[in-house]
């Protein structure tokens, strides 16, 4: 029989969000039930519950970063057990069967991958359902296993922060003996300072607040640079392997084009709201790639959580209780969190 749950939805684009009592299924064999500890808010979050990027179906229940401690399994399940620490992130299926998926990318899923929320539920038949929310069960194929060393709640905005980073860093070979930037300190930037000085490469932070400086290099940048400061840009031109763009806001991506040498490659995670003019000389001459990155893929997801556990990383985190939500979303457009919101979800018991 499905469980009644407690949690916090968006009834409309227009509306704060509130209470909403939802139904979780019982386990199936493969399945994994999670009390869900702590979710993470990300800003996208707040695109899918105002309807910002369209395609929302409500009411909603965002949360993509979700933390807990499993309660039940099903009898086909092997690697959890009621009291494990485990995760779930952005997905929760995929078609399995596809190129992308049988590549463990299943966020590139040619048939469409099953998000955590806002997509349509094979299981209920209804919508998939987020983690402002008391409870979820999530195949075992998609549930992450969580290092015990790492504080729950900082933890939590690994699933999607932490992945949206590191997939990229990886894949273009931040490390030793490579320049990488880091656009933006914010909840996706801070943990790309993080892990690009954890790879060892050269790190260093574009901002541009003045006030971040000290923060950048505390989180683990070598340097730090003002992007209004033409001379101090102009004396980085050319000399990056790698930038990772973590800005949702409009702006110039050419100045950072600029920064990369010869086959550098300038990497979007953040979405600017308008399409960004690029001048094609400045990719042509210089044989520069702009490219993008999505999430990652479950295998790198535990892969980076493992990574996180070895290296001591967390996010830096505000905690807030579920009835702060709609505060929270106010404050997060104002740049006005230190780097990200995590609910905790005692509040909604």
């Amino acid at each position: 029989m499905p469980t009644a749950t407690k949690a916090f939805a968006a009834h409309a684009a227009t509306t704060p969000l509130g209470p909403l009592d939802i139904q979780r299924r019982d386990p199936k064999p493969g399945d994994v039930e999670i009390e869900i500890l702590f979710c993470g808010v990300c800003h996208s979050d707040l695109h899918i519950a105002r309807n910002e990027w369209g395609g929302t179906t409500y009411p909603v229940v965002p949360g993509h970063e979700i933390l807990g401690r499993v309660t039940r399994v099903g009898d086909a399940v092997s690697r959890f057990k009621p009291g494990d620490l485990a995760a779930v992130g952005c997905m929760v299926d995929s078609c399995r069967t596809c190129d992308s998926c049988k590549r463990d990318m299943e966020q590139f899923c040619l048939n469409g991958a099953t998000y955590t929320y806002n997509s349509p539920d094979a299981h209920s038949g209804g919508m998939t359902y987020g983690g402002y929310s008391q409870r979820v069960v999530c195949d075992e194929a998609f549930t992450l296993r969580v290092p015990t060393n790492l504080d729950p709640a900082a933890a939590a905005p690994l699933l999607c922060a932490g992945i949206t980073t590191y997939s990229p860093l990886k894949r273009w070979g931040a490390g030793p003996g490579k320049r990488v930037g880091i656009v933006g300190l914010g909840g996706l930037g801070h943990m790309g300072v993080k892990f690009s000085r954890a790879l060892g490469a050269h790190t260093v932070l574009f901002t541009t607040s003045a006030g971040k400086v000290e923060d950048g290099k505390r989180l683990g940048a070598h340097e730090v640079v003002i992007s209004k400061d033409a001379k101090a840009m102009a004396e980085h031109a050319k000399s990056f392997d790698l930038i990772i763009d973590t800005v949702s806001a409009d702006h110039d991506l050419n100045a950072y084009l600029n920064m990369l040498k010869l086959d550098g490659s300038l990497v979007l995670v953040g979405v600017p709201p308008s399409p960004q003019p690029v001048h094609a000389f400045g990719l042509i001459a210089p044989r520069r790639t702009l490219t993008g990155s999505l999430i990652g893929g479950i295998a790198e997801t535990q892969e980076m959580l493992d990574f996180c556990g070895e290296h001591g990383i967390q996010c830096e985190i505000e905690r807030i209780r579920m009835d702060q939500i709609n505060e929270a979303y106010e404050r997060m457009l104002r740049s006005d969190v230190k780097y990200r919101f995590v609910i905790d979800m005692a509040s909604l018991r």
